[in-house]
């Protein structure tokens, strides 16, 4: 048998050693994608927890919800899958597709899922994230015992009928918007104090914005730099999964949804489609809009505590 070598070694060594992110210790992970790129994240050492598996929204990274783990993490175990071209992962040259996301972070899930033992397996997102692991429990019943969503990009047919077509000839409004993003700041400072307030983060608390700051852009010699390229946030924009509404039909598992009450209108009539075809489907309106977990993580985590508990009694 071929041993290891000392390059080897030392990665693994690497991989498992715990970090400590905001009074949390993590595990680094990696898989490599058969398209030759890397998916990498973090993840918790396994406490005999339910654990949450969490695909963040288009341009963030797992750990720019912080705060809302800091929340959770008494009670759960948490596995923070980072999508290709978004927080650590690779950027690995041409989007995948949404449906090839969803298989991917399947794939990697399936690697690392035997890691927490006799605990349920609950899958979970926020915005693009909730549309892939959607996917993921419609492709695989067994994956997931349910699904925490939060404020799915679930698009109606009617609207994935218009933007495809848009899409692919670069005319999609919001794709065009994220291409034009800025990417690079002076500082950690400068960039904290362009974003506050403003477009998206609008209302986030000051730990999440600083969070988004710290982990979903890298230091470089020029400053601090968007780790998601504004053309992979405007190609998952540009695209989406054309299939959707025939392959969520399958979904099974309980699935509970939070809706920001100041989010984007159409996913109301998104959920009330969806609930139509799913009778385990759970729908809540939520103070906040579209990243309402980051204008106020406490509520969402109490709630999500509460919805978990009769399944498994999680630990105070």
């Amino acid at each position: 048998m071929q041993q290891p070598t000392q390059q080897q070694t030392q990665q693994q060594a690497q991989q498992e050693a715990e970090l400590n992110i905001g009074g949390i210790n993590w595990l680094r992970w990696q898989f490599s994608a058969p398209e030759g790129f890397l998916l990498q994240g973090v993840r918790t050492p396994a406490r005999g927890l339910p654990v949450l598996h969490f695909i963040h929204g288009n341009s963030y990274s797992g750990l720019t919800y912080l705060p809302l783990w800091q929340q959770l993490a008494p009670s759960f175990d948490i596995f923070l899958h980072d999508a290709q071209g978004h927080g650590d992962s690779e950027h690995g040259g041409k989007f995948v597709g949404w449906n090839r996301s969803s298989e991917l972070a399947a794939e990697t899930w399936r690697h690392y899922a035997a890691e927490y033992p006799n605990v349920p397996h609950i899958g979970m997102g926020h915005s693009f994230g909730g549309a892939l692991t959607s996917l993921m429990s419609s492709a695989d019943q067994q994956l997931f015992t349910q699904l925490l969503l939060l404020d799915p990009m679930l698009f109606p047919p009617s609207m994935i009928r218009w933007a495809l077509p848009l899409g692919r000839i670069g005319l999609n409004p919001v794709a065009k918007k994220a291409r034009r993003r800025r990417m690079l700041w002076p500082d950690e400072k400068a960039a904290m104090d362009a974003l506050r307030g403003r477009g998206m983060f609008r209302g986030w608390q000051e730990e999440a914005l600083a969070a988004y700051v710290q982990h979903a852009m890298e230091g470089t010699s020029e400053g601090k730099q968007l780790k998601c390229l504004p053309e992979r946030e405007a190609e998952i924009f540009s695209t989406y999964a054309p299939k959707l509404w025939r392959d969520i039909r399958s979904v099974t598992v309980p699935t509970f949804v939070w809706i920001g009450k100041d989010t984007y209108p159409f996913l109301n009539k998104s959920m009330a489609t969806w609930k139509a075809a799913h009778p385990n489907l759970s729908v809540n309106e939520i103070q906040g809009g579209h990243c309402f977990m980051q204008e106020d993580p406490a509520t969402i985590a109490a709630q999500i505590r509460a919805v978990v508990a009769h399944q498994y009694k999680p630990k105070a």
